[in-house]
């Protein structure tokens, strides 16, 4: 891509409020697009970086009933942990929004109600699942099944996680409601098209200015033609569909979600009394966008929503999709149920920001998978971070500091090697440029360190601890030339390692950040006289106890995932006095959504109350009158200030509860043996 707008906006994909993150999030997108905005303000350009949690959609309403919350209060606790994760890592957001802001809904809204007015949306009847028990039509995530094409289970109503396709809730076989299991029966209702079809010939033109990774993906769909595309869901959280007789859908979350990169801005722009700013990055010609995302979305980024922007006509077209590979863990995909993983919230209590951007960065090329081994993240940190960077520059600046009166000596004659070492500054400077603007992110990192690696030779071969005892001109000359690298390693490294940069920054005592000057500014040379601050090392070793400590903590997390009960003897289970209850009362718990107060006969006339969390699966009008199986012979207590005197067992699984109980009718009472 050639840098010849001034005006660049990138933008990070929109992280699903519904999970934190984890380091297969920062490598595949939100690292390199920060890298590559830093980069961009750097060279003068008025770039911003924009991003906004994304908080509709059917997996975040199932989550959140099963929470027994709203999906208000679900997102809304997901959007600051998220944005927190970021800001830790140093991502440098002009503005992290929400496509709940009400700006994101009207914006969507016209967007949708202009498609339709040009002739691309279009109603018409579809085949949808309806659950018979819940009285609704499930959308997506709401019905699992048999995938048709792999055959694999636990297959989603609108992907398999297994072979990858994307599915529609009526294709998949046996299929049941995750929120009560009843199958669901096929009826007719209406829902609004986009024309995606109309749009084959100018994709198949368009991913050519793709990278390889994107356009192979996206021409894979191509091949197989485009289908008209249904964008509306029956739901009630999410934007609402602004068309008369559209009362209870919303807008589908893949619709309104990419529409957030121009809402984020339009905020952006309100926020800092710039209203027409939005306008210059998606309206003027002269301007580009560049999005950053993992490769799960290239479909929904470079075939729906250049066809959406093309369709509306009034907004630019994206200059760049660039998708990050995916990260594997200790050579295993990661698996949040598995309790394979480690969070960006985890790794931030106990390692630098830093030393986790140079690993996810320096290991491979973005259009590569990674792994990320413990092992090898302190091996590349020690060895790189601390033993070449991290020692080149406290060497210079302690031996600067200790013998020249704490200022940048002044040089002496230059010699061709002295020269030379000079050089590579400016080389340095040209080819992690070249690289950064071909999105080699690790090849321009590889660059740089190479230059502290350069420094650190030219330490050893000049050896100035010696020569300041027999010349000291020898001396002053070589630190002088070490000084400069330093300099410049602080401005090279501000995309990469923004920490880093700023304590190399500090520890030279320049003015001013080193966020705020010019790729240029590593060129410029410090000059003799200049008083440098005490230094101090930039990194400490991370030793062999702490990586086997993170390795052992990983195997704990995976075997309590996947741990087993320990065997009951026959003696242990014959404490427990379970019998069946009939349930004669039911209600709610005051201050609760996730509460049900239960009055249960256990037999004998006796009656005792349970408090269960079975809200988001029952009413308390449907429960009276069921038999249950209930545990009687528990120590009572208060859960929200209500006495639970028994338990009524049931069970669970990642999508539902259900309540046991006998398949025909015994009396209140009955022992179950």
């Amino acid at each position: 891509m050639s840098l010849l707008a001034n005006k660049i906006l990138v933008t990070a994909a929109l992280p699903y409020a519904n999970a934190r993150l984890h380091l297969g999030h920062l490598r595949s997108t939100y690292i390199p697009a920060d890298i590559y905005v830093r980069y961009l303000r750097l060279k003068g350009h008025e770039a911003i970086y924009v991003c906004a949690s994304d908080e509709h959609g059917t997996p975040i309403v199932v989550r959140a009933e099963k929470e027994g919350v709203t999906p208000k209060e679900f997102v809304e606790r997901y959007h600051e942990l998220i944005y927190e994760d970021l800001k830790n890592v140093g991502c440098s957001f002009n503005i992290f929004s929400r496509t709940t802001n009400p700006a994101h809904y009207r914006l969507t809204q016209e967007f949708f109600e202009r498609l339709l007015k040009k002739g691309f949306i279009y109603e018409s009847e579809y085949e949808q699942l309806f659950c018979t028990k819940c009285k609704r039509f499930l959308p997506d995530r709401y019905v699992e099944g048999v995938c048709p094409y792999c055959k694999a289970e636990g297959a989603r109503g609108d992907s398999c996680e297994s072979c990858g396709r994307y599915l529609k809730p009526t294709e998949l076989i046996n299929p049941y409601c995750v929120v009560c299991g009843t199958t669901p029966r096929v009826e007719r209702t209406r829902h609004w098209f986009f024309k995606l079809s109309a749009f084959q010939d100018f994709l198949e033109k368009w991913i050519n200015r793709l990278p390889a990774n994107v356009k192979h993906y996206a021409s894979q769909w191509l091949k197989e033609g485009l289908k008209d595309w249904c964008i509306t869901r029956d739901l009630r959280w999410g934007v609402p569909v602004p068309v008369k007789g559209a009362e209870g859908k919303i807008i589908y979350v893949w619709f309104d979600a990419p529409i957030g990169y121009i809402t984020s801005t339009l905020v952006l722009s309100e926020k800092t009394g710039k209203p027409n700013l939005w306008r210059e990055y998606w309206k003027k010609r002269e301007s580009k966008i560049i999005h950053f995302i993992g490769k799960d979305i290239i479909y929904h980024h470079a075939i729906f929503w250049p066809a959406m922007l093309k369709a509306h006509g009034d907004y630019n077209l994206p200059d760049n999709v660039i998708a990050g590979e995916f990260l594997t863990l200790e050579g295993k995909k990661l698996s949040k149920s598995r309790g394979w993983v480690v969070e960006v919230s985890d790794y931030i209590k106990k390692f630098e920001p830093d030393s986790l951007r140079y690993y996810l960065t320096i290991t491979a090329p973005l259009q590569r998978d990674i792994d990320f081994s413990w092992d090898e993240f302190a091996k590349r940190h020690n060895d790189e971070l601390n033993d070449i960077l991290g020692n080149f520059i406290h060497r210079a600046l302690v031996f600067t500091y200790q013998n020249f009166d704490r200022k940048i000596p002044k040089p002496g004659k230059l010699d061709q090697i002295d020269q030379k070492t000079l050089d590579s500054i400016n080389k340095t400077c040209k080819d992690a440029e070249t690289n950064i603007e071909h999105f080699n992110f690790n090849s321009a990192l590889k660059d740089i360190i190479e230059l502290a690696a350069i420094g650190n030779k030219y330490l050893n071969d000049k050896q100035p601890w010696i020569t300041i005892k027999t010349s000291k001109e020898k001396a002053a000359t070589a630190l002088y030339a070490a000084d400069q690298i330093v300099k410049a390693l602080a401005t090279l490294l501000e995309p990469f390692l923004p920490y880093t940069a700023d304590r190399i920054w500090s520890l030279l005592n320049l003015e001013g950040e080193v966020h705020k000057q010019q790729w240029s500014e590593a060129l410029e040379k410090l000059q003799a006289g200049h008083k440098i601050s005490k230094p101090k090392p930039l990194f400490t070793k991370i030793e062999a106890d702490i990586v086997k400590a993170q390795k052992e903590e990983l195997r704990r997390s995976l075997e309590s995932a996947t741990k087993k009960d320990p065997p009951v003897s026959m003696d242990e289970f014959s404490k427990l006095d379970l019998r069946v209850g009939t349930i004669v009362d039911a209600g709610s718990v005051q201050n609760s959504t996730k509460l049900i107060k239960l009055k249960i006969d256990i037999g004998g006339g006796e009656v005792k109350q349970a408090v269960a969390g079975i809200r988001a699966w029952y009413e308390p009008s449907e429960l009276k009158g069921k038999q249950v199986a209930v545990l009687t012979n528990i120590k009572p207590v208060k859960i929200f200030g209500v006495e639970s005197q028994v338990m009524i067992l049931a069970s669970e699984d990642e999508s539902t509860i259900a309540i046991l109980k006998p398949d025909k009718p015994v009396k209140a009472g009955s022992k179950i043996r």
